[in-house]
This record gives structure tokens, sequence and C-alpha cells, in this order.
């Protein structure tokens, strides 16, 4: 054999082994490798566990019902640490060195944001079961992020539905807004929130602004509280949300506060108190008070597994890890691209926070659920359809 020759044959074999390796190679493996990059620790801890919990809960049940094709789960689970840039580089990590077929993750819209060139450049499909944010899978001219996909509903959608549920069913027409200047998630939900307000006829008496990380909060709600507002609309998450209230509480600015789903956290309790956390209402996509049967099965099998209620974002978790497996069956095989394909024919999923469909920019349509705090605890008063 000559050097030339020799030479064809390595890189014949350097070229079949890399090829072998790929993640939609990953069809000649006994197991199903799954990317998850999540907040598992920093600031948005709480969200990041809560869905993979959700996640490894479905992933266990799958597995002993015999797996997704005749193979195993397995979950490459790696800390982003609440940081975009962890969440990018996490997320190269698992495209390009863990041999994965999916990325799920990570939980907040910033961080997913981060996550999404890498999955993009690998052509690798990301879902993401709770990054609200209208652009998470549309860039800024409106064209489809082919490869990034949503199972929980927009912030655009959660803004307008509190706007319709506040004018509507509270009958309140003077609102004073409060939202994270340096967050996307409360931004979305801030203006769309406005903007149906205002279109409903109610008004907006001021929008002030914060930054995460903040703690003291007394001199801007004092000035709110000097506007007489009929109620508070204060998109945000957990950290600040908790302090926020409580300061409101603690200055006799009694009146009604809204919000979205950064409310559903067990941590915004332990920050602002069971007795601050009254007349508060927000948006979110589950409630455990639901007697459907499934989700009866899903909160047995969660208080059996970790000894506890389960949450919104264990919901949305678990729900995420249901329908990658039915996107993975109808499939047919352990493939990135058969499995967005799959997953852009998404309809009528049943899951446990209601039925779900993917429509033409990759977002989830499904229903929010209407939640009521009285003495720290969320009492579900109603689910609001789209319209």
């Amino acid at each position: 054999m000559n050097k030339k020759l020799s030479l064809i044959v390595v890189f014949v074999f350097v070229l079949s082994f890399i090829t072998g390796c790929s993640s939609n190679g990953a069809n000649n493996s006994d197991e199903i490798r799954v990317g998850l990059n999540y907040e598992l620790s920093g600031d948005n801890a709480t969200y990041g566990q809560g869905l993979v919990e959700g996640i490894e809960l479905a992933f266990e049940e799958i597995n002993l019902s015999g797996g997704i094709l005749g193979k195993q789960i397995k979950p490459i689970k790696i800390d982003n640490q609440s940081k975009a840039t962890e969440a990018t580089n996490v997320s190269t990590r698992l495209a390009t060195r863990e041999n994965v077929v999916v990325l799920l993750g990570p939980a907040t819209s910033g961080n997913t944001k981060a996550a999404i060139p890498p999955a993009m450049q690998n052509r690798i499909p990301l879902i993401s079961g709770s990054a609200t944010a209208d652009d998470v899978t549309v860039d800024t001219n409106g064209n489809v992020k082919e490869y990034i996909f949503k199972t929980c509903f927009n912030d655009s959608f959660q803004g307008v539905m509190m706007a319709q549920f506040a004018y509507n069913d509270l009958q309140l027409k003077n609102a004073a807004v409060l939202a994270d200047t340096s967050s996307d998630y409360a931004q979305g939900l801030s203006k769309a929130f406005q903007d149906t307000f205002k279109e409903l006829g109610g008004n907006i008496l001021t929008v002030e602004a914060y930054q995460a990380g903040d703690t003291d909060f007394k001199a801007v709600l004092t000035n709110l509280k000097g506007l007489n507002p009929e109620f508070l609309f204060i998109p945000g998450y957990y950290e600040e949300l908790g302090l926020i209230i409580r300061q409101a509480r603690e200055l006799g600015l009694n009146v009604p506060i809204l919000g979205g789903d950064g409310y559903e956290s067990p941590k915004l309790v332990e920050i602002a108190g069971r007795d601050a956390l009254n007349n508060i209402y927000y948006s979110s996509h589950y409630s455990s008070q639901d007697n459907s049967e499934n989700v009866v099965k899903f909160r047995e099998s969660f208080k059996a597994k970790y000894n506890k209620e389960p949450d919104a974002f264990n919901a949305l978790g678990y729900d995420m890890a249901y329908l990658l497996a039915d996107a993975m069956e109808r499939a047919g095989e352990v493939n990135s691209e058969k499995l967005k394909e799959a997953l852009e024919e998404t309809a009528g999923f049943e899951g446990v926070t209601g039925v779900l469909s993917i429509d033409e920019k990759h977002n989830a349509v499904k229903s929010v659920t209407i939640l009521k705090m009285e003495n720290g605890e969320s009492v579900f008063l109603k689910k609001l359809d789209p319209q």
C-alpha cells in the first residue's frame, strides 16, 4: 500500500468514526443521550431545579416502561449557574462533546437565548419548557429559528391575559407598573400588559423600574402609593418580588398585586412572608388543585419520589419530557433532524399542564391558569383560553 492510499484509508476511518459519534448517529447506541442545561445554582436555581425534578421523574417512568424505541434515556445534566455565559458554554459542550440528540433548557428566557446559537450551529433541537419571551423561537425579523421549540406560552400571552383578568374579572381600571428593566421576561410581560390594558380602557398611572439584585424598594413604592393605584402590575422573578411585596405591605400599600409565572416559587413565601402574600394574582401553567386523572396521577408519583407537592415548574418539566418521548416515537428513530420534524407536527398532546400543540412559530398553544395567593397559599381561580 503506497503512502497516498494509506492516508486516504486513515481519513475514511476517522471520518466514519466521527460520523458514528455524532448526535444523529446516536441510533447505534442502546441509550438516548438528552442534554439538560439548567439553573441548578445561582439566582434562578428554584426554576431550574423544579424543571429537572419533573424531567427526571418522567424519564424514570419512561425507562421503566421500556424506554423510547427500545432504548433507555440517559440525561446529561450540567449546571449553568443561572448565568448566560455559562448557559452558552453548557450548550456548546452538550452539542459538541456529549453526543446528545436534543437539548432541554435552560429555564429563563435570557439564558435560553444564550444557549440557542450552539444548538442552531450544530442542528440539534433545543426545547424550553419555561422560556416565555416572545423572541425565543423567532429572530428580530420574525423568522422562525429552525431548531428551537417551546412548550410554554409566551410573555405577551401572559401579559394580555392578566390585563383582561384585571379589567374584566377584577373590574380594576387604574394600574401602576413596576418592572425589572434587566429582564427580557419582565419587559415582555410589561409591554403586553400595558398595551392590552389601555386598549380595554384602563389607565396606566405610571411605569417604574427596578433591576435584578436591588433590595430596597421603599422609595419607589412610596411614590406608587402616592398615586393611589387600584392595583400594581409587577412582573419579575421571585428574588426581588418577595422583597417588593413585603416592603409594599409594610408601607400600607395593600392593593392587589398582579404578575406572571415568575411568582411560582416556594422561595417567594420565604422571602415575603405569608402575611404579605394576600391579594396576589398571577398567571401560571398548572394548578395542583386540578382533579383531572392525569394531574392526580402526576401528583401522586411526584410526591412519592420527592415527598412534596409539585409546583408549575415540576409539571412543565414533566410535560416537556413526555412530549419529547412522544415526538421521538413519532420520529421513528433517534435522529435530530427527524425529531425536529416530529416536534413541528405536535398537535393535541395531552399533558398535566393542558392540551398542547406547536404552532408555526414553534410556540405552544395552550391555556393559562390564574391563581390567587391567600396567606402564602396558591388557590386555583380559573383557566383562560387563547382567543
